[in-house]
């Protein structure tokens, strides 16, 4: 099995030209003619996510999230973006990250979110201006109507959040929610204009809370938490096309922001 099948079956899933301009989705580190030896999925890539690959024996390291993300003039090793990189070319370690374009792509990480609150009627919040298949966010509703303290609780426990930090409780119940991956704060007016009762997402800057009331409530789970059911799809994607091949997720991608209870 060829590093570039593996690829190519995340890319016909979550096509590369769905991501933002100023993401790095894509093969970050490797040969994509090298034969893959097995996949490690993650949210984040760490050194631990590296030294779990090099001990599985392995030699691709699937992430969300792009181990280059911000552009750099030295590789030295004074970064853990340097240490990371320079441990995964030292390994032969391929790394690959779908990113925004997972999060765009018909049934990617938004899509998940709404499928774990169990939302129904489903559409994409913010439509891709080229294909309004594709887009950021999902609307949906419950059931039925729910209390909102109620259903912030069930929230959290579904996403195992250490806490969730939301706007005022204006309403009685909530029943059309809008939901994003990531950090969605842009994304409130149009959750606003679509009806929504209540938005969860993360990321959310404190004049957003500020705003929010009469209008919606806002709901921050966090980042890590939003989107730790991107290793899910991948895995899942991995795993549909080639049974055989040797698939993991990791057991250290581990939420980097520690909640003081």
């Amino acid at each position: 099995m060829l590093i570039k099948e593996i690829t190519a079956a995340l890319e016909e899933f979550a096509p590369l030209c769905l991501q933002e301009d100023y993401d790095n989705a894509g093969l970050i580190t490797g040969n994509p003619e090298d034969e893959a030896t097995g996949a490690l999925f993650c949210v984040d890539v760490t050194e631990k996510i590296i030294d779990e690959c090099t001990s599985r024996g392995i030699n691709l390291i699937i992430s969300h999230h792009p181990a280059l993300f911000y552009p750099i003039k030295k590789i030295n090793g004074r970064t853990n973006v340097e240490k990371i990189i320079i441990r995964a070319i030292k390994n032969d370690i391929a790394i690959y990250a779908a990113h925004t374009n997972l999060d765009s792509t018909i049934n990617g990480v938004s899509y998940r979110m709404a499928e774990m609150i169990g939302l129904k009627n489903t559409s994409v919040l913010v439509p891709n201006h080229k294909d309004n298949r594709y887009g950021f966010g999902i609307l949906g509703n419950l059931d039925e109507y729910t209390d909102p303290k109620m259903f912030l609780c069930s929230v959290k426990n579904i996403f195992n959040s250490g806490t969730i930090r939301h706007s005022a409780i204006d309403r009685d119940s909530v029943f059309h929610v809008a939901v994003s991956s990531g950090a969605g704060g842009s994304f409130i007016e149009d959750a606003i204009n679509a009806g929504a009762d209540i938005f969860i997402t993360a990321d959310l800057r404190y004049n957003t809370f500020l705003d929010a009331p009469g209008r919606i409530i806002v709901a921050d789970i966090g980042h890590f938490e939003s989107e730790y059911c991107s290793i899910d799809i991948l895995y899942e994607i991995v795993k549909k096309n080639f049974p055989n091949f040797a698939a993991y997720k990791s057991v250290n991608s581990i939420n980097p922001v520690i909640y003081l209870s």
